[in-house]
């Protein structure tokens, strides 16, 4: 494709954006009386949203929203826009060209009036908010121009944040890294753009959804664990909300930077959350380009003229000074097409195009029962995601949602395809109904942690891998939390709210986990060492494998683990601690520096996991139990002075439970505050303590529980 970024000497001279340092946005602001909403904050600084209507809710979340992570919600807008670069330079520009790319902007304006008038209503009404809350504080704009922000910057976002998820932008940026020979195209720094600039969305730290019938409680209740692992900062973290308006909305829950609605939680009657899938939904075809004419390619034997446009990028060099940068990308039959020296692929995945994401969400948030949510589930685009489900009628439920290409039988679906007979090009996917999924098991409980849909629950009634095709890529593998979860739900035939927050909080690893492998490998054949380093391999032969606070084998084994991550020897998912083959001679290697940082750091190696384990934000420094791949997971960041510094896995944690006659109970926890980017507020980390203990906080749905525990009542602009 040639150089990304070209800085000519004529370029400089253009400076573009060079915005006064005072801004005003005062048209920004609606007329009074536009919308009727009230914020109420509880104690913990979580806003519940009071609109009139629907309109007025989406309003007031979107005010709310900006007060603790503004900065973050813009990042997402301009992300969604094509103007990092406009604002954070050159490194960021990858994530414009991938937008133009995509072509996410043609498709917005060929059917942003397609989706309902009651929904396009909700998304002009949250980027109404934040266009208020930008004209009260223009101090905090990161530029001018990116307001004012409209109900189709909105769904840009879904548009783009979406594909992240299920590896778009990687699968995209291996095709500027050329075979070996080639020289490597400047934009092959693509995937650490894209990483670093979201967040990273893609993330792969895995997540929870459990759920608990009337069959298997104790009681008669329904329990929902909402146990997404995300990172703890940026435009995937979690953010906790409640909105309520009188037109019938009234779900609470956890939301992105940028989304209209709650993504996981729950309503007064029904639950539900996701986990990342992995089916393939992304396939390369390489072009056949015409000797004669470069922007030709063959298919079905005959010439086609690939779309070609010139875009431009405009990059901030230094300061006020941003330049354009002019590009060029294709489009053939396929979708979005990259040319190189090394050959012209294009791209084509699943839910190409689609526009309707928020209207899924709010039908979600709105749903009233089983038959409605699962409407909104096969209707909607939602291209991925392991879903759980929970209502006070005792139905549980899970979905492997995907939107499965119907591939036609005799390519390599995992390679590189040839782009030239139609056959290639899949149109259809395998219909919602005939996904995996599992309604109401006799075992009384479902779960997923990332793993397999074929061991849903224990039982015949699991979808059954035979029923399909090895190219949908449909994992096969389970990971630790998942071993765990089946076997702690499977043994206890009469499960109590408090066994199933014990659950939720397990903190082990199974016997067949890769880390009960490691530590039994590095017991048995310690490497050559002194007596710290035999005392280290004594703590992991007497582990018994609990990452819990007090654990003085945990911090061996996880450091162990940190550094077989470097390891080219090995190949370790962090949230998937199943199945890995992890040779000793790399194990011993990762041992030896393991006790190496315990030592130096600490002066010994038996150090309490919680000396190591730590969550870090502002003034507090808290111990955590927890570790990568347990129900309990911490994702941690190795610290100069040897400790973890907490990253990612729990966040945002929910249970949920129904009674036997229906009556919500429900319980949160963040693992930092309402404040998300707001250091000087209460709510930056007064959740953290009790995160740190594996505490839960009351949610109040009910107006006067809310002003029970009221903190602050306002109107937008008050």
């Amino acid at each position: 494709m040639g150089v990304l970024l070209l800085f000519t000497a004529v370029a400089i001279f253009y400076p573009q954006n060079t915005w006064p340092f005072v801004v005003n946005l005062d048209d920004l602001i609606p007329p009074d009386g536009q919308y009727n909403v009230r914020i109420l904050r509880d104690e913990w600084g979580v806003p519940h949203i009071f609109g009139q209507t629907d309109a007025d809710a989406a309003y007031g979340l979107a005010f709310a929203h900006a007060e603790d992570d503004f900065g973050t919600i813009q990042d997402t807008a301009l992300a969604s826009r094509g103007m990092l670069g406009q604002v954070y330079g050159r490194d960021s520009a990858p994530i414009d060209y991938f937008v133009h790319l995509l072509r996410i902007w043609d498709d917005i304006d060929a059917q942003y009036e397609t989706i309902p008038p009651e929904t396009r209503a909700i998304l002009e009404a949250y980027a109404a908010g934040l266009n208020h809350y930008a004209a009260l504080h223009p101090d905090e704009v990161a530029t001018p121009d990116l307001f004012p922000i409209t109900g189709q910057d909105i769904t840009a976002g879904f548009m783009l944040k979406v594909p992240v998820f299920f590896g778009l932008d990687s699968a995209v940026g291996k095709l500027f890294e050329p075979p070996e020979g080639n020289q490597r195209s400047e934009i092959g720094a693509w995937q650490l753009a894209m990483n670093n600039l979201q967040a990273p969305i893609s993330a792969p730290y895995g997540s929870n959804v459990f759920a608990v019938s009337p069959a298997r409680s104790a009681n008669g209740e329904t329990f929902l664990a909402v146990n997404s692992h995300q990172p703890w900062e940026g435009a995937a973290a979690w953010y906790e909300a409640h909105v309520r308006s009188a037109e019938g909305w009234d779900a609470v829950g956890g939301l992105l930077p940028g989304a209209p609605a709650i993504v996981l939680g729950h309503n007064r009657q029904l639950g539900w959350s996701f986990t990342v899938n992995h089916p393939d939904l992304v396939d390369i075809y390489e072009l056949e380009i015409n000797p004669d004419n470069p922007n030709q390619y063959k298919f079905d034997g005959a010439w086609r003229e690939l779309e070609t446009r010139e875009i431009t990028l405009r990059v901030k060099i230094i300061g006020r000074l941003v330049i354009p940068v002019k590009q060029t990308v294709w489009w053939s039959v396929y979708g979005p097409t990259v040319q190189q020296e090394w050959g012209t692929f294009a791209i084509r995945y699943a839910g190409m195009g689609e526009v309707g994401y928020a209207e899924q969400f709010l039908r979600l948030n709105k749903a009233t029962n089983l038959a409605e949510w699962q409407a909104a589930m096969r209707e909607g685009p939602l291209p991925m995601f392991n879903a759980g489900y929970a209502d006070n009628q005792g139905n549980i439920y899970y979905v492997y949602n995907a939107r499965l290409p119907l591939r036609a039988e005799g390519y390599d679906w995992q390679g590189i395809l040839p782009g030239n007979p139609s056959e290639t090009l899949w149109r259809e996917y395998l219909p919602y109904d005939d996904l995996p999924q599992v309604l109401n098991p006799a075992a009384g409980f479902i779960q997923n942690a990332n793993s397999t849909p074929y061991q849903t629950t224990p039982g015949p009634e699991n979808p059954q891998e035979a029923d399909y095709d090895p190219a949908f890529g449909i994992e096969t593998a389970l990971t630790n939390r998942a071993l765990r979860a089946l076997s702690l739900f499977g043994a206890d035939d009469a499960i109590t709210w408090e066994e199933f927050y014990a659950i939720k909080y397990d903190m082990a690893y199974d016997p067949a986990s890769d880390m009960a492998q490691l530590a039994e490998m590095l017991a048995q054949n310690p490497p050559p060492g002194d007596e710290t380093m035999q005392q280290a391999a004594q703590l992991l032969g007497e582990w018994d494998l609990q990452a819990t606070p007090d654990s003085r084998a945990t911090a061996v084994a996880v450091l162990t683990l940190n550094f077989l991550y470097e390891s080219d020897q090995v190949e370790l998912e962090p949230w998937r601690l199943v199945d890995s083959n992890i040779p000793l001679a790399a194990a011993q290697n990762s041992f030896r520096r393991a006790v190496d940082v315990l030592a130096q750091n600490f002066g010994r190696v038996d150090v309490p996991w919680q000396e190591v384990n730590r969550l870090i934000r502002g003034n507090v420094d808290v111990g955590l139990g927890g570790a990568p791949d347990v129900n309990h997971a911490i994702y941690g960041e190795l610290q100069e002075d040897g400790r973890f510094r907490g990253i990612a896995g729990d966040s945002y944690v929910m249970l949920v439970m129904w009674d036997a006659d229906g009556r919500l109970t429900s319980q949160s926890i963040h693992q930092y505050g309402s404040a998300a980017t707001r250091p000087d507020s209460p709510h930056y980390a007064d959740q953290s303590p009790l995160f740190a203990q594996r505490r839960l906080k009351p949610v109040w749905l009910d107006e006067a529980d809310i002003r029970a525990h009221l903190e602050r009542e306002y109107a937008p602009g008050d």
